[in-house]
């Protein structure tokens, strides 16, 4: 996907935030829609597709991880969660109720924009051409590493565009433990321990997809002192 095409969705209920940004993605070639509150979101999202969410967490009513809670239900879309400075927990929350990623408000424009970008090349893209069907079977689970499609029997695995590409990390070196600063690198994050733990926790979502049992796990191992491996049949 090129970056420049991609439509996105703010969601924000301060309306001087919501146009700044708004005016400040469209200028930078993207197509913007916005929505004051989790219920506008949800009318706008039930007549239109987006390429990416970017939403604020504390909004009245419904917040920011409650919606997307729901939204994980039905969209793969990915999503941004704009949080303030102190709010660890809700970071945590938001990436364990589906976001890819979040950014502590208040937040430089610029970093908001490289966040963005860096997202949206991590979503599958679609090959031009028909190629060999590259497959991983994890049990009942099949992962089509080409397409970035999960299947359990004839049924579609809903994968976020991070835990996508965690998959397409892993299944790049299946057998072999990969660290966990290697994976704040490899999605493109900075580093540090708060990074290490977002992944921990993305971790922790994408077993409950691909594991009979997530709380030991067969497929997604922990290697004690190594990180994480995959360990496909």
């Amino acid at each position: 996907m090129s970056d420049m095409d991609a439509h996105l969705l703010i969601v924000d209920d301060d309306e001087r935030i919501r146009d700044l940004l708004k005016k400040f993605l469209m200028r930078n070639g993207f197509l913007v829609t916005a929505a004051r509150d989790a219920a506008h979101a949800r009318r706008v999202l039930s007549g239109l597709d987006f390429d990416m969410i970017v939403m604020d967490v504390m909004m009245p009513g419904e917040d920011g991880v409650s919606l997307t809670r729901a939204l994980r239900e039905t969209h793969t879309t990915p999503i941004l969660l704009l949080t303030a400075k102190g709010e660890t927990e809700h970071r945590i929350a938001g990436l364990e109720a589906g976001a890819d990623d979040y950014l502590a408000k208040p937040f430089e424009p610029k970093e908001l924009l490289l966040r963005i970008n860096a997202i949206l090349r991590r979503m599958p893209e679609t090959p031009a051409e028909e190629t060999t069907a590259k497959i991983l079977n994890l049990g009942p689970i099949r992962y089509d590493i080409e397409r970035g499609e999960m299947w359990q029997g004839e049924d579609p695995v809903r994968l976020t565009a991070t835990e996508n590409q965690l998959m397409k990390i892993f299944s790049a070196q299946p057998g072999e433990p990969i660290s966990r600063a290697k994976l704040v690198e490899d999605l493109g994050r900075d580093k540090g321990q708060a990074q290490e733990r977002a992944v921990d926790v993305q971790i922790t979502r994408l077993r409950r997809k691909i594991e009979q049992d997530p709380k030991q796990p067969r497929y997604l191992q922990t290697v004690r002192g190594a990180g994480y491996m995959l360990a496909p049949d």
